[in-house]
């Protein structure tokens, strides 16, 4: 039988100290929620003593249903100098309603006496005293030992002592803390073992990154016999952050065997890593381990080769395992195997003997040279690469296009652009005003083309991004422009690269459009053409 690892999350307190990371009550009620689907086992919402939301938090999360998790407070020892009964911050702590509380104290005699100011017998009262008031009220009790570690390296006998006073006192779990986030794993490694072995509480770890160690370290800590691990998703923190409990969760269940969620909720782990993101209004870096865009992502033309083969190859783990999946990129370091791959993905019939897969990797590498990029603008690949395989119908091609821009007084501008299309062999001439040229441009492509094809409607620009190709070339160097689009459900993205910037936006709007119609109108013949001209009539007659 493996052994049972349980999470606890802190996200919701210790994440929030992150700088950048500030979450609503709303936000934090959602993430809790997210958190408890996911089978993490304490959820520490916040320090009930500390300020309003946080105790707003607790008031609001006795009505949350949860199945899993405990939702659970934090706060420190008495005040030295009073009774833990006379404490507020242990009072609101209890009338918080929470069933389990996690509490900090000393355990390095340098911060008794300096930062504390009390005496090393005091404070292992203190310590005794909070645990035991908690207690006695009916609560669990999660004693953390603040820099445990730094505390040992000092004094041992002193910081094993503060420890040894809340298992007196009854404390159901024994957090030792890396505080500040500088020891190293066989460090913890060494003085977690003789923890376990002189305590018999259950220990957890609580690590900090500053040496970009606490996932390491937290492991390390299990090894030597703790049972609890407290991190934060995505390592949200303090300073450098805590120990990312997406990369530890994985860890501990697929590389060392020990059982911390089920597997479906494993598989969740992608998910909440992104959804977490969004409510702190971050963006995902592209490269975290298990759970980011990137991190089963290939670009080698071996690479892809081998994992078509084999993916185990290459990929540590299956990506399905926690939610992710592969991704084969195509850039100029593409082979035949990277074409194929994504061919496969799209559903579109490709022949490695098929001299036309040779010409698209030639023109691939080519177009890359000249400054485009298909790794994040795979909407714009797929219309190349059916257009290689003669499998794109073109729905309507561009005559011209014009930019007009009028200065009205020292600060208001104008922008009107002009497009001229040959639809259905039609030429349609739209005019349209817009925030600035490529607003306008995609006002009057849209303008154009919406009465034959009325799905256009329902998409629009999500994101625009231009980046610099050659900065030496100042203000006339080539630009490469991304631009997503979107309909509500599905998104894709498309680039355009040119010395113009408008150009290279124009390119992008292109692409955006025709991959849209394509999917919409995918089989494009006269019958589906007709009825896309007798829906125009229609609306124009109406």
């Amino acid at each position: 039988m493996r052994t049972q690892i349980c999470i606890y999350d802190t996200t919701l307190r210790d994440g929030t100290q992150g700088e950048g990371v500030s979450l609503s009550v709303d936000d934090k009620l959602k993430i809790a929620k997210k958190l408890d689907s996911i089978g993490v086992h304490y959820i520490e919402g916040g320090w009930p003593g500390s300020n309003p939301k946080d105790m707003e938090f607790f008031m609001r999360a006795k009505e949350l249903s949860l199945t899993h998790a405990k939702i659970t407070a934090f706060g420190s020892t008495r005040r030295f100098g009073i009774t833990a009964e006379a404490d507020e911050n242990l009072r609101m702590i209890i009338e918080s309603g929470v069933k389990a509380v996690a509490i900090f104290g000393k355990s390095w005699d340098f911060h008794v006496t300096e930062a504390l100011g009390t005496t090393l017998e005091e404070n292992l009262d203190m310590i005794y005293d909070s645990v035991r008031f908690l207690k006695q009220n009916g609560l669990e009790v999660i004693y953390d030992a603040e820099h445990f570690f730094d505390g040992y390296k000092n004094n041992p006998e002193y910081a094993f002592a503060t420890i040894q006073k809340a298992s007196e006192a009854g404390a159901d779990w024994i957090t030792l803390c890396d505080t500040n986030g500088g020891s190293l794993p066989s460090d913890i490694l060494q003085i977690v073992t003789r923890v376990c072995r002189e305590l018999a509480t259950p220990i957890g770890i609580h690590c900090h990154n500053d040496s970009e160690l606490a996932v390491a370290n937290s492991l390390s800590a299990v090894t030597a016999g703790a049972t609890q691990v407290q991190g934060t998703i995505n390592g949200f923190g303090e300073r450098c952050g805590n120990a990312n409990l997406v990369s530890v969760i994985p860890n501990l269940q697929l590389k060392m065997g020990y059982l911390c969620v089920t597997e479906a909720q494993l598989k969740q782990l992608t998910n909440t890593s992104r959804y977490v993101y969004e409510m702190a209004n971050i963006v995902p870096p592209n490269s975290q381990p298990f759970v980011g865009i990137s991190s089963f992502a290939h670009k080698g033309g071996m690479h892809v080769s081998a994992i078509l083969k084999a993916p185990e190859t290459y990929e540590h783990i299956q990506p399905e395992v926690v939610g992710n999946h592969r991704r084969v990129l195509v850039s100029e370091l593409a082979g035949q195997s990277n074409v194929l791959f994504k061919a496969k993905q799209l559903d579109i019939e490709l022949d490695k003997n098929n001299p036309r897969s040779k010409n698209i990797i030639q023109k691939i590498k080519e177009l890359e040279h000249q400054g485009y990029q298909y790794e994040g603008a795979e909407a714009s690949f797929e219309l190349l690469l059916r257009q290689g395989l003669n499998e794109y119908v073109e729905i309507f091609t561009v005559e011209s296009f014009k930019i007009l821009m009028e200065q009205i007084g020292e600060t208001e501008t104008r922008t009107e652009a002009t497009v001229k299309l040959r639809v259905q062999g039609q030429i349609v001439h739209t005019v349209a005003e817009g925030n600035g040229p490529v607003n306008a441009l995609d006002n009057a492509l849209r303008k154009a083309l919406e009465s034959f094809f009325p799905a256009i409607r329902e998409m629009y620009l999500a994101d625009y991004k231009v980046r610099v190709l050659s900065e030496q070339d100042a203000t006339a160097s080539k630009v490469r422009v991304l631009i997503e689009s979107t309909d509500g459900k599905d998104s894709w993205s498309t680039v355009g690269v040119s010395a113009n910037v408008i150009q290279a936006s124009w390119e992008a709007l292109l692409d955006s459009i025709r991959y849209v119609l394509m999917k919409r109108y995918e089989e494009v013949n006269v019958d589906a053409l007709e009825a896309a001209d007798t829906e125009r009539q229609g609306i124009l007659n109406h």
